[in-house]
C-alpha cells in the first residue's frame, strides 16, 4: 500500500543530479535556442509517461486503483465530497429535528435520538389517526 508521500506514479530518474538536464539533447552549456531546448524537454517528458503507461499495463486493476487513489489530488476530491455529504446529512437531521415535539423545544438530541423520536411520533399520528 501507499503512503501519503508517494505519488500516484513514480517516475524513474532520466539522469543523475551532476548531469545536466539539457545533456541529452546535445546542448549542455548552450543557451542559444531555448525553444529546441523546450521541445527536448517535452519529447523527453513524452517518453516517460509513454513509458509509465506501459509499466502501469501490467498492473492489476486493483494495484492501479490504489495507486490512483493515493494521489493527493484524489485525496482532496474525496474529502471535500465527504464533507458536502456530511453537511446535507447534517441537515436532513437539523430538519428532521424541527418538526419533532419535545420538552423543552430546543433540548439537543443526538442523531440515534432523532431517528427513535421521529419513529415514535409517526406511530403516534397513525394510532391518531386511526381512532
Amino acid at each position: 500500500m501507499l503512503n501519503s508521500d508517494q505519488t500516484e506514479i513514480d517516475l524513474p530518474p532520466t539522469h543523475s543530479e551532476s548531469e545536466s538536464v539539457f545533456s541529452d539533447c546535445g546542448r549542455a552549456g548552450s543557451t542559444e535556442d531555448t525553444g529546441s531546448v523546450g521541445l527536448c524537454a517535452q519529447s523527453r517528458v513524452a517518453e516517460q509517461g509513454e513509458t509509465v503507461k506501459k509499466d502501469l499495463q501490467h498492473l492489476s486493476r486493483e494495484e492501479r486503483r490504489r495507486r490512483r487513489r493515493a494521489t493527493a489530488k484524489y485525496r482532496t476530491a474525496h474529502a471535500t465530497r465527504e464533507r458536502i455529504r456530511v453537511e446535507a446529512f447534517n441537515m436532513a437531521f437539523a430538519e428532521l429535528r424541527k418538526l419533532l415535539p419535545t420538552l423543552p423545544p430546543d433540548k439537543k438530541l443526538s442523531k440515534i435520538e432523532i431517528l427513535r423520536l421521529a419513529i415514535c411520533y409517526i406511530s403516534y399520528l397513525n394510532h391518531v389517526l386511526d381512532v
